[in-house]
């Protein structure tokens, strides 16, 4: 993980950071009952992130712009041999936006490559952690809008992505979604990552986020979406069971339609971290996510004021595998 540091995601205030700091700690916090937890913290906020951060939250320091960690760090994957490497995507704040800055965090997954042992594996391609999600057999999810994007790769078709996917993390089925949510979508997001619209929680099995209200937007998104998942098959030539997560029932904040999604949490060892709103569809949520993930504990993180910034709880973090 990252600790927040500045801009958009600490806040104007010392009540924002203190509801920013908050949240990144809680995650770190309930993570850390199952497995280690590294937080990388800028060097000035050393002190600060200690006394949000629990004493078993392991703290490294280097300079960051920003904390969306799934973004800004590699992905990590093992070769045939069971060795740990780290793809080292090429980070240009989510499409070169106007309000986003990148110059440290363009550099932190190198960084964290070596803090991790692992082999540096490079990529030209302009992508991030949010914009996969995998089954861990070869099968990609990923989104036309993203790696698409001509702000992130501009000159680039789908065999292109397709080739450097299978180079880097040994994708051998990728599949298409033609777009995210559309909050994302907005000026503040990402245009359109998959990890708040779908997830793997098994190979064949597919989590989707589906809007259940016709007045969102995302009613008419999520039901395309589903529909065209519904067209596709994995890498091992299997149709999906899919499984349809609720969105929250709130529809709006005071910026617009929100993007809430219990599709962004993160699996650990013998647990999952789920986002909560403090909504009636909480329990449903979560409750599909603890039969999807049998003998895992489902532990919810109150996740709005993650979401108000951007994103959610898979976000934020980034796991690594046991080297073998």
């Amino acid at each position: 993980m990252a600790f927040p540091h500045a801009g958009y995601t600490l806040g104007d205030t010392p009540d924002a950071a203190h509801e920013a700091r908050s949240t990144w700690a809680a995650v770190a916090n309930a993570t850390v009952d199952f497995e280690p937890v590294t937080v990388v913290v800028h060097p000035d906020d050393e002190d600060v992130a200690a006394a949000y951060l629990r004493p078993d939250v392991d703290i490294v320091t280097a300079e960051l712009n920003d904390a969306w960690m799934r973004d800004i760090g590699p992905t990590f994957v093992l070769d045939d041999g069971g060795r740990l490497g780290a793809v080292d995507w090429v980070f240009n704040g989510w499409g070169a936006q106007e309000w986003a800055a990148w110059d440290k965090d363009g550099l932190i997954a190198k960084d964290i490559a070596g803090r991790a042992d692992a082999r540096h594996v490079p990529s030209p391609l302009v992508n991030e952690g949010g914009g996969i999600q995998v089954d861990g057999h070869g099968t990609v999810l990923v989104t036309e809008t993203v790696q698409l994007d001509p702000a992130r790769n501009p000159g680039l078709g789908k065999a292109d992505v397709e080739a450097e996917l299978a180079r880097t993390i040994g994708a051998t089925k990728v599949i298409w979604l033609p777009r995210g949510l559309t909050r994302d979508s907005e000026q503040f997001g990402t245009r359109g990552h998959v990890d708040i619209v779908a997830a793997i929680p098994s190979p064949g099995t597919l989590l989707v986020h589906c809007q259940q209200n016709p007045e969102h937007p995302d009613f008419e998104v999520s039901r395309e979406i589903i529909g065209f998942l519904r067209t596709t098959q994995d890498s091992a030539g299997r149709d999906w069971n899919i499984i349809e997560v609720p969105a929250p029932t709130i529809l709006r904040d005071e910026e617009g339609f929100v993007d809430y999604s219990y599709i962004n949490h993160l699996v650990v060892n013998g647990g999952v971290i789920a986002c909560s709103f403090n909504d009636p569809m909480d329990e449903k949520a979560l409750r599909i996510l603890a039969d999807a993930y049998p003998g895992r504990r489902v532990v919810s993180v109150d996740a709005r004021p993650l979401f108000a910034r951007g994103g959610g709880i898979h976000c934020i973090t980034q796991q690594q595998p046991a080297a073998g």
